[in-house]
């Protein structure tokens, strides 16, 4: 049978704990702690974790057995009363302190089923006692299912018995605070215990035991007392019984009270809940108002993206794109005759080592090599670093300051690898560089058909003056106006291939421009991305889990 099967099992009417809606809370815990659980530290959950554990265990043991558990100071008389209870003397009385060191069990029906339970509880095998036995016939069968402990003194001079007692008031099922008329009023009790368990009121009973050393005036008035403490404790509306373990009938309203408790079969049920609703409340103070959608804004985005350009040199690569547009088109549309001194000036682009196609790129783009854009500087360092922190103090503004410093590591928790990616994004940036505009085309060819009639008109000169030199007839070329035709096509080649780079040289700068802006936003991109992914995305992640664990505790407190 399963955990929430298990739990169904102990359903009943309307007013008992629904066992299913239990188990949900239970599993919302679980959700919160696992959402929570790489950011807050561990000694903020240390009672969250220890509830999930303690409820699992409890919820796959008996449900059919009540544990429920004798507590009280030195003197108290609770082994008496548990003798008393049991009708046998299981534990022992006497007047040397401390005399409980170890939790005895008295289990009414067959300890068998109950052993799985008392082995977690933690009961050694030879403190376990069967109290039912076939003389008895069906005088206990109103306790049947019923395991009652005998704790040590919490207020003992054994440091280990206190801690037993701290351990095993985890575990029970309910709790009897055992009194006596001289200590009902105990500092230690009230502070160190009763307050704790204000949630707890429904399964807690506080007995006022050696009531039959008072007269019944005296009894009322110290019942009264003692009610107005537990009301000052958060316990109000605890059952406050007066006992005396020498009085048999004084014993009644206890033993009726146990005898609901067991056929109820909700204690469990009971201290499962109350134990999330305590730790409930502690953790209500980790969850504050949603986060927004996008706490990160775009103003912050923005801010840090000015800097990480900055840093990645964006600027320097962005004006390096427009000298490599001016010195590719003057290569391209330029004079011919000195275009080859061009080429001796290296490219703007290739000296930053960008733009340059690599016999990687055709097999993996996973290889990225290093550019030669110039390292940032301390300033441009610190600029970065607070534009991380600005990311970080927007996003923790609305959340409560246990949040922040799980922000704050977010936010930096890239930073030692920024530096590269910034620089494989650069390199990886499309700068639109590889394609040549049509025109640079079409105006080298015209440069060099400028050229070829400057070469033509050259060479007829050469050949006119070579004709004259050895005496032999010249050729008559037509003239153009005063101008032979090849002098014109010698000075107008010449002329017209530098006139036509002057004129160009404004198209080109308008290039270089747009060239620049459109390097500059596209690196813009692709430094944003990286941003998002190793400053902004570790914080959302942390918003994520902000906002799921938020949503899983208010299923919790059943909000």
């Amino acid at each position: 049978m399963s955990l929430v099967e298990k739990a169904l099992s102990a359903v009943g009417d309307q007013d008992r704990v629904d066992a299913g809606d239990l188990t949900r809370r239970l599993e919302a815990l679980s959700r919160f702690l696992r959402a929570v659980g790489p950011y807050l530290p561990d000694s903020e959950l240390v009672a969250a974790h220890t509830l999930v554990e303690r409820a699992g265990n409890r919820l796959s043991l008996s449900l059919e057995h009540t544990v429920v558990a004798l507590a009280g100071s030195t003197g108290s008389g609770k082994s008496s009363l548990f003798n008393a209870l049991a009708r046998f003397k299981l534990s022992q009385v006497g007047v040397r302190r401390p005399t409980t060191g170890t939790a005895h069990a008295c289990v009414w029906g067959p300890l068998e089923p109950a052993n799985r339970l008392l082995d977690w509880v933690g009961v050694l095998p030879r403190q376990r006692f069967v109290r039912e036995s076939a003389l008895d016939g069906d005088d206990e069968a109103a306790l049947r299912g019923l395991v009652l402990l005998d704790l040590p003194d919490f207020d003992s001079v054994e440091r280990t018995h206190r801690l037993e007692v701290d351990r095993l008031l985890g575990l029970v099922d309910q709790i009897v605070w055992v009194v006596d008329p001289q200590k009902y009023g105990d500092r230690i009790l009230h502070q160190a215990y009763l307050s704790q368990f204000s949630a707890h009121a429904g399964v807690t009973i506080v007995v006022l035991n050696q009531a039959d050393r008072l007269s019944p005036g005296d009894t009322e008035v110290v019942l009264n007392d003692l009610t107005r403490l537990l009301d000052e404790d958060g316990l109000s509306g605890t059952p406050v019984l007066a006992t005396s373990a020498k009085q048999p009938g004084m014993l009644s309203d206890l033993r009726d009270s146990l005898e609901k408790t067991v056929a109820d079969r909700q204690a469990a049920l009971r201290r499962l809940a109350a134990d999330l609703d305590s730790v409930s409340e502690e953790l209500a103070a980790m969850i504050g108002p949603p986060a927004a959608e996008d706490e990160v804004d775009r103003t912050t985005v923005r801010q840090l993206a000015d800097s990480l350009a900055a840093s990645a040199g964006v600027p320097a690569v962005a004006d390096a794109t427009a000298g490599a547009y001016r010195h590719r088109a003057a290569a391209a549309t330029g004079w011919p005759l000195v275009r080859g001194l061009r080429r001796l000036r290296p490219d703007p682009l290739r000296r930053l080592h960008l733009g340059e196609k690599t016999e990687t790129d055709a097999v993996s783009t996973d290889i990225v090599p290093r550019t030669s854009v110039p390292a940032a500087d301390a300033a441009q360092k610190s600029a970065v670093g607070l534009s991380v922190r600005a990311v970080a103090t927007r996003a923790a503004a609305p959340l409560p300051e246990i949040w922040t410093p799980a922000i704050n590591t977010a936010a930096r928790s890239r930073s030692d690898d920024l530096p590269d990616a910034l620089d494989r994004a650069v390199a990886k940036t499309d700068l639109g560089m590889d394609r040549r505009p049509l025109w640079w085309r079409a105006v080298g060819l015209l440069q060099w058909l400028f050229v070829a009639a400057a070469g033509a008109g050259l060479a007829a000169l050469i050949v006119g003056y070579a004709l004259r030199a050895l005496g032999l007839p010249e050729i008559d070329y037509p003239e153009v106006g005063a101008v032979s035709l090849p002098t014109l096509l010698l000075l107008g080649g010449l002329l017209a291939g530098l006139l036509l780079w002057l004129l160009l040289k404004p198209l080109v700068e308008a290039g270089a421009r747009r060239a620049r802006r459109r390097a500059e936003q596209r690196l813009r991109a692709a430094i944003t991305e990286v941003g998002r992914g190793y400053v902004v995305s570790p914080v959302r992640d942390v918003l994520n889990a902000y906002a799921q664990a938020r949503e899983a505790l208010g299923v919790v407190r059943s909000e």
